[in-house]
C-alpha cells in the first residue's frame, strides 16, 4: 500500500492536456431539477434514456458519494432486475434478470466494464470480478438490463455493469477522503484533476483496510486509476489506466440450519487459513474523429494483465488455485448518417488472450488427491463484426435492427497427465463406495471453436406526454469458459457443451419531466443449453430455464428538499426441463425455480435536505426468499434491512459523512447456499448494525 500511496501522491503532478467529453454528460445525470438520464453504454455514444430501447439504469456521482460503497453491492443496491450477492471480504456473486449464477460459467453471463472494455478476457472471467473496477472513485455507474446491443458478445447475456470513470475537471481540484468504521474498517481516497475545455487529467488512488467482522478475516486493497482526456492531431482521445492490488484474508461459509441467528456463530470462521491474492492491470485509449464525409469513426485498443491465487475454501481439501491471464484487443465502430433519418453504426472487435491455471492440494483424502489437480494454458482468439441501423419510421417513433458475429476459438494446452488420476498416474478410490477415479479429471490437448450471432430489434414510440413506450425483441448467448471446457470432474474425458442462448422480449413504459422520472418494464426471456452446477459441484449440461417479471424504478422530486426514490422487481427464474448428472438419472428440476432467485427485491430512498448543507438519506432494502438447491428442498426466508446516510458540508472545502449500515440489527445471512459435500445449510452471515464516518476535503 505504502508504495502505492506514494506513486499517487507523486502522480499529482503529471500535466497533461485533453478533451473533458464527457463533462456534459455527467452535468446531466447529476442535475436536481431535470430527472432525464443520459447514458453511454448501450451505443458507446452518450444517448438520453428516453431515446434508447434498452432497459438500462443510472447511479450518478452524487448517489456515490452519499453511499461511499465499500463494497459493491451498496453502490448497486437501488438498481432493479439486479442483485449483487456479498460473499465474505470483497468477494461477491451478480444477478441481472437472473438468479445468482455459481459456478465456472456463472459470471460469464455478465459483462462487467470500465469505460467499456470488459475487466477481464472473453471467456476467462471470474465470479468476483467486480473487484477489478474501480467503483469507489467512479464518476457514475451504469446498468443495462437483459441481453446486450450488438456491441456487447459473449459474456453480456443477462446485462452489462459500466463502470465509468469521471472526465477532468474544468479547472483544478484536488479532494482527499479519510474514512473509518466499524471492525477497524480504515479507507483514504486522493483525487488530483486539472483541465479546460481542451482536456486535462484525473488521477484517483484508494486504500482501504478492513479488520474483518470475522474472525481472522479482513482485507487490504489498493486501486489508482489515472485519465487523460485531449487532442492529437485530428482525433479526440481518451485515456485510462487502472492498477488494483487486493490482499485477502478470506472467511469460510458458515454451516447449519439458520446459523446466521446465532449470537455466539456469526464471528466464526471454520476457514481461517482461507485467502485471496489479486492484482490486475488495464490500459486503454479511446480514439475519435469525424471523417470528411461526415461519419464519426471511434477506435479502443487495450491492454489487460491479471495475476490471482486463493485457497478454495468452499472445496473439500481447500485446494489453491492460481489464474492469471495477458490479452490484447481493440473495439471500432463507424457512425454513419449523424442527424439523418436512417443512421448506422458498424464496427468490427478483436482480443487475444493468453491465460493459465493451476490447482494444487497438499493433503489428499478419498477421491481428492493431493500434489496438482491441474495445470493447463489457454490461448484464445476472439473475432466479431456487428452492424446496426436505426430508422425514424414517423416523427414520433423509431426503429434499430442489428446483428452481431461472433468467432472465439481456445488453443488448450495440458501440462499434466491427462485423465481422472493423481499428478503421477495413480488411481483413486472413493473411501465410502469404492469407485476408483480421482476427483478432477483433465481432457487431452485440444482446440475449440464456437461461432455465433446474437440479434437485436426494436421500437420506441414517443406519445402526446412525452413519455415513451417501448418495444424490444433480442437474442443472445454465451459461449462456454474455459473452465467449463478444461477444468473437468470424475466422470468426464471431455465437456461436450454448446453455447448458451438467449431469447428475450420486453415491453416498457418510461416518462421523465422536471419533477418525476419512473419507468415500468414487463420481460420474459428463454435460455437453451444452460450449464449448470450440482450441489455437489458438477456441471450439468442441456439445461433449458425461462425468466419474466416486472421491474420498476421512480424517482420524485416532492420539494426542493424531499426526493423519493423506488425500486423493485417482480420475477420467476424457472427451469424447464430435468437437468442429468454425469453417471446418473435425471433431476427433477422441470417448473421448479432456480436455486438463489428471489421472486421478489424492492428498495425504498428517501432523501431529505434540512438544510443546504445538509442532506440526510434513509434507504430500506427487501429481499425476498429463495430456494437454496436445485431441487427446493431447501430455503432461505429472505431479510429487510435499513441503511441511514448522513453528508453534512463543514465548509466550502469541508464536508462529514456519516453511514448506520443495518440499522435496526436483523441477523441475516449475505448470502445462503446448501451444498451436500459441504455440510448442508450454509451461510455468509451479514454485518449488525455498523457505524462509518469520514472526513471529505475540497480544494
Amino acid at each position: 500500500m505504502t508504495r502505492l500511496l506514494a506513486l499517487a501522491l507523486s502522480a499529482l503532478a503529471i500535466t497533461e492536456q485533453g478533451q473533458a467529453v464527457e463533462q456534459a454528460v455527467e452535468q446531466a445525470v447529476e442535475s436536481n431539477h431535470d430527472l432525464e438520464q443520459v447514458t453511454v453504454t448501450a451505443t458507446r455514444s452518450a444517448r438520453t434514456l428516453q431515446a434508447q430501447a434498452e432497459s438500462i439504469s443510472v447511479v450518478n456521482n452524487a448517489a456515490l458519494r452519499q453511499i461511499s460503497a465499500v463494497h459493491p453491492s451498496q453502490a448497486l443496491a437501488s438498481v432493479p432486475g439486479t442483485w449483487v450477492n456479498r460473499g465474505n471480504g470483497q468477494e461477491s456473486l451478480v444477478a441481472i434478470r437472473s438468479p445468482v449464477l455459481t459456478g465456472a460459467g456463472g459470471c460469464g453471463a455478465f459483462a462487467i466494464t470500465q469505460d467499456g472494455v470488459p475487466v477481464r478476457g472473453t471467456g476467462f472471467c471470474n465470479i468476483n470480478q467486480l473487484f477489478d473496477s474501480n467503483f469507489e472513485q467512479a464518476g457514475r455507474i451504469e446498468v443495462l438490463r437483459g441481453p446486450g446491443t450488438v456491441l456487447y458478445g459473449s459474456d453480456a447475456q443477462h446485462g452489462v455493469i459500466n463502470v465509468l470513470s469521471a472526465a477532468p475537471a474544468n479547472g483544478r481540484e484536488t479532494n482527499a477522503v479519510i474514512e473509518g468504521g466499524a471492525n477497524q474498517y480504515q479507507r483514504v481516497k486522493l483525487g488530483y484533476s486539472r483541465g479546460d475545455d481542451d482536456g486535462g487529467f484525473r488521477i484517483g488512488f484508494s486504500g482501504a483496510r478492513d479488520g474483518g467482522f470475522k474472525d481472522d478475516s479482513g482485507f487490504d486493497q489498493q486501486k489508482l486509476q489515472l485519465r487523460g482526456d485531449g487532442h492529437l492531431a485530428d482525433w479526440s482521445y481518451q485515456s485510462l489506466v487502472n492498477i488494483s492490488n487486493l490482499n485477502q484474508e478470506t472467511a469460510g461459509y458458515v454451516t447449519g440450519k439458520n446459523a446466521y441467528k446465532n449470537d455466539t456463530r456469526k464471528r466464526e470462521n471454520p476457514n481461517p487459513e482461507a485467502f485471496r491474492d489479486s492484482q490486475s492491470a488495464r490500459a486503454q485509449m479511446r480514439l475519435e474523429r469525424t471523417l470528411d464525409n461526415g461519419n464519426a469513426l471511434q477506435i479502443t485498443p487495450y491492454l489487460r494483465h491479471t495475476d490471482m491465487a486463493f485457497l478454495m475454501h468452499f472445496l473439500p481439501g481447500t485446494p489453491l488455485e492460481q489464474n492469471g491471464q495477458r490479452s490484447v484487443g481493440v473495439q471500432t465502430a463507424l457512425r454513419h448518417g449523424k442527424n439523418t433519418p436512417v443512421q448506422f453504426i458498424s464496427g468490427v472487435d478483436l482480443e487475444y488472450t493468453a491465460a493459465w491455471l493451476k490447482q494444487s492440494q497438499e493433503d489428499g483424502f478419498s477421491v481428492f488427491p493431493a500434489g496438482k489437480q491441474y495445470d493447463y494454458s489457454v490461448n484464445a482468439t476472439l473475432a466479431a463484426a456487428f452492424s446496426q441501423v436505426e430508422l425514424a419510421l414517423w416523427q414520433s417513433t423509431s426503429a434499430t435492427i442489428g446483428a452481431r458475429g461472433e468467432y472465439l476459438r481456445y488453443d488448450y494446452d495440458n501440462q499434466m497427465i491427462s485423465g481422472d488420476t493423481t499428478d503421477s498416474g495413480e488411481t483413486c478410490i472413493n473411501g465410502f463406495t469404492g469407485a476408483i477415479g480421482c476427483r478432477y479429471s483433465r481432457p487431452q490437448d485440444r482446440n475449440d471453436a464456437f461461432a455465433n450471432l446474437s440479434i437485436n430489434a426494436s421500437l420506441v414510440h414517443t406519445f402526446a406526454n412525452e413519455a415513451s413506450g417501448i418495444l424490444r425483441l433480442a437474442h443472445g448467448f454465451r459461449a462456454p469458459q474455459a473452465t467449463e471446457l478444461y477444468r473437468l470432474q470424475n466422470g468426464q474425458s471431455q465437456a461436450d457443451l454448446d453455447s448458451e442462448s438467449i431469447d428475450s422480449l420486453e415491453l416498457g413504459l418510461r416518462q421523465s419531466t422536471e419533477t418525476i422520472r419512473y419507468g415500468v418494464t414487463a420481460f420474459y426471456m428463454q435460455k437453451a443449453d444452460v450449464v449448470f452446477q450440482s450441489s455437489e459441484r458438477l456441471n450439468l449440461s442441456n439445461g433449458e430455464t425461462r425468466h419474466y417479471g416486472v421491474e420498476y424504478e421512480l424517482e420524485w422530486l416532492l420539494t426542493d428538499r424531499w426526493r423519493i426514490g423506488a425500486t423493485g422487481t417482480f420475477a420467476r427464474h424457472q427451469y424447464t426441463n430435468n437437468v442429468s448428472a454425469p453417471g446418473s438419472g435425471p433431476i427433477m428440476s422441470d417448473g421448479k425455480d432456480i436455486d438463489t432467485a428471489p421472486r421478489q427485491l424492492h428498495t425504498l430512498n428517501a432523501s431529505w435536505q434540512p438544510l443546504a448543507s445538509t442532506r440526510v438519506a434513509l434507504q430500506w432494502h427487501d429481499t425476498g426468499s429463495y430456494y437454496t438447491d436445485i431441487e427446493n428442498a431447501h430455503r432461505y426466508d429472505g431479510h429487510k434491512l435499513l441503511h441511514l446516510r448522513v453528508l453534512h458540508e463543514l465548509s466550502d472545502s469541508t464536508a462529514l459523512g456519516v453511514r448506520i449500515e443495518n440499522l435496526a440489527n436483523v441477523d441475516y445471512a449475505e448470502r445462503a447456499d446448501y451444498s451436500s459435500l459441504g455440510g448442508g445449510d450454509r451461510y455468509f452471515i451479514g454485518e449488525p448494525r455498523s457505524v462509518f464516518a469520514d472526513l471529505r476535503f475540497t480544494f
